[in-house]
């Protein structure tokens, strides 16, 4: 199940990022991080931590709460 949240989790994140016309590097700078660990996590491929996520949302724009939630209902689509 792991591999679905981290999908999930990526998907809502690329789907946020690209509702406000931003490259993956443009998100990375708001979000001060490195471009290629953003692509992984937006591929599925590696679970930021929680410091990371917050890092996100806030470069985003969005509470940690209603990612989490998009992704809760992402992976309930997933395994029904």
């Amino acid at each position: 199940m792991g591999d679905v949240v981290d999908q999930a989790l990526g998907q809502a994140l690329r789907k946020l990022r690209t509702e406000r016309g931003w490259s993956q590097g443009e998100l990375a700078l708001r979000a001060q991080m490195d471009r290629n660990y953003l692509s992984l996590i937006e591929l599925g491929r590696n679970s930021p931590s929680v410091r990371m996520l917050l890092r996100l949302c806030a470069a985003l724009g969005v509470r940690a709460a209603e990612v989490l939630e998009d992704v809760e209902r992402r992976v309930q689509a997933q395994l029904q």
